[in-house]
């Protein structure tokens, strides 16, 4: 397959160079509305995520309340497993649930949000999928749905395996998921503290009580990752979404997370070229009853401009060619990359317009002699 990169103007447009850098080993700051990445940092490389792992467990359970498959007010064993492993005795972040006791789900999902209990994680993936394991399973379904194609999961609490696997961009999109598709459910996330057994412990995302807007959604730590957030703001006209991981203590977390959403709410001016349904470029389709295919955004596509000096804003339309019919409307064809100065600054995905079929024989036919003749340029 042959990366084909065709070059967009954007005439008119102006992007000042963005200079931001942040400690942390992985990050990304995502618009929420659009989903365009802001900013990038070894995004697509793979990391442990630690107990960010959770948002996936969240996610799965969200699932099946809507479902209807569980309530809010069913009531989960807790099992010597969930005790032994995510109880006190594993000297990890931890519910502190009572062997053989049986606990809410609802208790369990705040838990998980503001507690990160290990503990609450294991119950709710026994008590959906009858073990651990067969909840990684749907857990990784889920993933493969949702397109988040640098992740595996192979437990509900993020504790350390080989096998487990993330990336800064794969967890922007799930937070974003979360809050887009349960914001029923997203009030837990700034809640400021839970009490279980006597036990009062703070939310483990301290940005939630700095004031600036803050409202979600994940940290997560372990001693080879370090430590890593998922945090979501609402400041001004929009929600941003970041993801810093790979710092070497909880202040510095704090301070690189805040730092990253502060320039993105600061820094940065709306600007919309392309309007929801408006084509951006077409892909070609090798034996389509159509030569080419129009690729649109989900939704209107923004970009945010560096406020200060202007400078000419270039951008690449990469696709994997020959692309094959059928062709489906909504099918991700595309990504639309933004670049200032040579540096990659945004991302968005981009999708087929309308359905192509497979054309005739005549169609098929000129296709391959193309092919032939000038390679698929």
């Amino acid at each position: 397959m042959i990366a084909i990169f065709a070059l967009l103007s954007l005439a008119g447009a102006a992007l000042a160079q963005a200079e931001f850098d942040t400690k942390a080993k992985f990050a990304v700051l995502m618009d929420y509305e659009s989903g365009t990445v802001i900013f990038q940092k070894d995004a697509d490389a793979p990391l442990e995520p630690a107990s960010m792992t959770k948002l996936m467990t969240l996610a799965v359970v969200f699932n099946e309340i809507r479902a209807g498959r569980v309530s809010l007010d069913d009531e989960f064993f807790v099992s010597e497993n969930a005790w032994r492993t995510g109880g006190a005795a594993s000297g990890g972040s931890t519910m502190f649930a009572e062997l053989n006791s049986q606990i809410r789900v609802e208790d369990l999902v705040r838990s998980v949000i503001i507690q990160s209990g290990n503990d609450a994680a294991i119950v709710l993936a026994e008590g959906i999928a009858g073990s651990e394991a067969t909840f990684a399973l749907m857990m990784n379904e889920l993933a493969n749905d949702l397109g988040l194609e640098g992740s595996n999961f192979t437990n509900s609490t993020g504790l350390p395996d080989p096998n487990e696997r993330s990336t800064a961009r794969d967890l922007a999109e799930l937070g974003r998921y979360l809050i887009r598709e349960f914001p029923e459910y997203y009030h837990y996330f700034s809640e400021p503290s839970m009490e279980w057994n006597g036990i009062n412990q703070a939310n483990r995302n301290s940005l939630v009580e700095m004031g600036i807007g803050v409202d979600g959604l994940k940290t997560g730590h372990t001693e080879a990752a370090g430590y890593g957030s998922v945090t979501s703001t609402d400041q001004g006209d929009r929600r941003l979404i970041a993801v810093v991981h790979g710092l070497t203590s909880m202040r510095e977390r704090t301070e690189e997370a805040r730092k990253l959403l502060t320039w993105g709410a600061r820094a940065f001016e709306r600007f919309n070229p392309y309007a929801e349904g408006q084509i951006v470029a077409y892909a070609d389709v090798y034996g389509g009853a159509k030569p080419n295919v129009g690729l649109v955004g989900q939704g209107e596509i923004a970009l945010y401009l560096p406020r200060g000096s202007r400078q000419c804003l270039s951008a690449t339309v990469n696709y994997q060619a020959p692309l094959l019919p059928p062709v489906r409307q909504g099918d991700r064809i595309a990504e639309l990359r933004v670049f200032c100065n040579g540096q990659l600054v945004q991302a968005a995905p981009l999708y087929a317009a309308e359905d192509i079929s497979q054309g005739d024989l005549i169609r098929r036919a000129t296709d391959a002699l193309k092919q032939l003749a000038l390679g698929w340029l």
